[in-house]
């Protein structure tokens, strides 16, 4: 039995434990999910590495899984164009079963390897892109069918998974392995293994973004100020990053119709929206090097 279906006995009584000590066992196991990530760090790292080289090129972030790991999967892939304005069609999440198994289980459709392969080549993947397959088992087919189609068309596969030994590792470019262990209800791997997962994926995809230079002195400088929260938010931002008052960012992001890279340069380097924007498109969209 793989260790996230074994039952461990110390929870075998927690049907009489108080709900205090309820929590407390569950949050410890939260702990450990990080104590996982963190021992996968190298794995992380060459991630981030060389998936930062595919996606400089062009490629796309394609994730993929079945059940919990695919809505974590998802949920990451969607977050990244609102924080770091990457474009939606470049951040696509294959989920087992289709977009209905966000929120209805499909699990028979996690046995399907022709399902994984016809996702696959629904989105054309190639060469640039970067597939990253979850699955807490380490042995879901949808996910290892995936992996092995990835690798086939030149695709940088990335396999993310709970057990020891799992064939994901043994398909994948790079192998994360995030050994979590039972968990506190035997074989609900929303627990100990999802947070891993979502841990992993965080450490992931941010780390890409700040390669690709979307971050800019710790700030997410590539955000669309979408709502007013969001535009309080970026007038902010630029407000700390050129040292003017909030009125003038303020003003200055309206000018940029809501651009915190052209608002930054236009008042640091003192030009026009034109200007700025000349001197970003040079630097390649990065704000460091268009200030610098």
């Amino acid at each position: 039995m793989s260790t996230t279906e074994s039952a461990s006995p110390r929870f075998s009584g927690i049907e009489d434990w108080g709900s205090n000590d309820l929590v407390l066992g569950i949050v410890e196991g939260q702990f450990a999910a990080i104590a996982a990530v963190q021992a996968a760090a190298p794995a992380l790292a060459e991630a981030i590495d060389r998936g930062a080289e595919r996606l400089a090129k062009g490629g796309r972030l394609i994730y993929m899984g079945a059940g919990t790991s695919g809505r974590i999967a998802t949920q990451d892939a969607a977050e990244l164009p609102p924080t770091f304005n990457w474009p939606y069609e470049r951040a696509l999440s294959l989920m087992a079963g289709g977009s209905t198994a966000l929120t209805l289980a499909a699990e028979g459709a996690e046995d399907s390897e022709e399902l994984a392969r016809t996702d696959l080549d629904g989105v054309n993947v190639g060469p640039n892109d970067v597939v990253i397959a979850l699955a807490a088992s380490g042995r879901t087919p949808y996910a290892i069918a995936g992996l092995v189609h990835a690798r086939q068309v030149g695709a940088l596969a990335i396999g993310i998974f709970n057990n020891p030994g799992g064939k994901l590792g043994e398909v994948a470019d790079i192998a994360v392995l995030l050994q979590t262990g039972s968990e506190f209800l035997a074989g609900s791997t929303r627990m100990k293994a999802g947070t891993a997962q979502k841990a992993a994926l965080n450490c992931i995809s941010t780390g890409v973004m700040i390669k690709l230079g979307f971050v800019y002195r710790g700030l997410m400088v590539e955000m669309k100020p979408t709502n007013v929260k969001l535009v309080d938010r970026a007038a902010k931002m630029v407000a700390t990053l050129t040292g003017a008052d909030y009125a003038t960012a303020r003003e200055t992001l309206d000018i940029a119709d809501g651009s915190i890279k052209l608002a930054t340069v236009m008042l640091e380097k003192k030009v026009d929206l034109l200007a700025a924007g000349k001197l970003i498109d040079a630097a390649g969209g990065n704000l460091r090097k268009a200030l610098e």
